[in-house]
């Protein structure tokens, strides 16, 4: 059933080729989120009048592309929600751990990536660690410390054999300290768009010798865990759990972040959270957030910022309203008449459809950019 305008969106709509064509943002791989997804980031660029951006097709040639902007743009930090931002992004790539994989080109002018995602999240918090804090009370309940730190694209050891001995790493990770003295961190796994279907890791001796020494599964040989769609959060999960057993943290936790809306992802959490064992002192706990608490979470202390988050990647009700902007007029079928061609029947007179640029003109003047 369609949602009335203003209720929560519970799955998203078939967007026509032709809308998304019109917006440059027509991939006929896309899955239902993900095309829903890439026709808001191409929304999002057209009313911030970042110009559009190119990717090269298997044909070779390159092509247009609504969700992404040019590489100059992308230099100046058009991928970012706020200079403020894009000044701490800068930073923090340019001082990036040895051995960090950060692709440049998808960081500074993919719209649909979630690694600038991260950044849009979670950059604000490092010259503001007590809203780091405010937002961890508010997001895990048996939450209790102090933040000291924030990291981006972290691994406590890349390539290690006391850890997972690959490249695995978290998005971003908070270190925290409690009042007694007890050293302790959230690491977070932040998805957009994917499908969790994205290329898997060579599995390794290593991954099996930490499943069955973490204590954190049903069933730590399942064949389940080392596939699509759950393979690398289970190799995330290992690494944080080594942290502990390393003796790296008193205690920790894996988070996932992920929109409502991308059944993909959250289909694949159940799945992994059915694997997990009760949590249990000495164990790395398992959260869940959706990308949508989150940003609840941050209106709290810094409505502007999260007011900025919403618009960009939440607000699907801006991909229906671009939809009834380009709806068809359905014409009223004629009556016909014995002996003449008749008059049209009268319809009822069609709903004005709701417009898209006053809303996003409201949500540009809540953001300095």
């Amino acid at each position: 059933m369609a949602p009335e305008f203003g209720s929560p969106i519970e799955h998203l709509p078939l967007i026509p080729a032709e809308v998304l064509k019109k917006h440059r943002a027509h991939q006929p791989l896309d899955t239902r989120f993900r095309a829903a997804a890439r026709l808001l980031q191409a929304l999002w660029r057209e009313d911030r009048d970042l110009p559009i951006g190119s990717f090269i097709g298997e044909d070779g040639k390159r092509h247009k592309l609504g969700s992404r902007i040019t590489e100059g743009a992308g230099k100046n930090g058009g991928n970012y929600l706020s200079p403020e931002i894009a000044h701490i992004a800068r930073r923090e790539v340019a001082y990036r751990e040895v051995g960090a994989m950060i692709d440049l080109e998808r960081l500074e002018t993919n719209l649909l990536s979630s690694m600038p995602l991260t950044f849009n999240l979670f950059a604000p918090l490092v010259t503001k660690l007590d809203r780091a804090d405010t937002l961890l009370y508010a997001l895990i309940p048996d939450f209790r410390g102090l933040s000291r730190k924030v990291l981006f694209e972290h691994s406590p050891g890349r390539g290690n054999p006391r850890f997972t001995g690959d490249y695995t790493a978290f998005d971003a990770v908070i270190r925290y300290t409690r009042s007694d003295g007890r050293k302790g961190f959230v690491a977070f796994e932040v998805k957009y768009s994917e499908s969790m279907r994205e290329p898997e890791a060579k599995l390794r001796p290593r991954y099996d010798e930490l499943s069955e020494n973490s204590g954190l599964y049903l069933d730590h040989a399942e064949a389940a865990l080392r596939g699509n769609p759950l393979q690398q959060l289970w190799r995330e999960h290992l690494l944080a759990q080594s942290m502990l057993d390393e003796r790296l943290y008193d205690e920790g936790y894996f988070v996932t972040i992920a929109p409502a809306l991308n059944y993909h992802v959250q289909s694949a959490v159940e799945t992994y959270r059915a694997q997990l064992r009760e949590p249990e002192e000495g164990k790395v706990r398992y959260v869940n957030l959706t990308l949508e608490d989150v940003v609840d979470k941050i209106r709290r202390d810094d409505p502007d910022h999260a007011a900025a988050l919403h618009r960009r990647y939440c607000d699907f009700w801006l991909v229906d309203g671009e939809m009834e902007l380009n709806a068809p007029s359905f014409v009223p079928a004629r009556k016909r008449t014995p002996g003449g061609a008749g008059k049209p029947t009268q319809a009822a007179p069609a709903e004005t459809p709701r417009k898209r640029k006053p809303a996003a003109e409201k949500a540009k003047k809540a953001v300095t950019a």
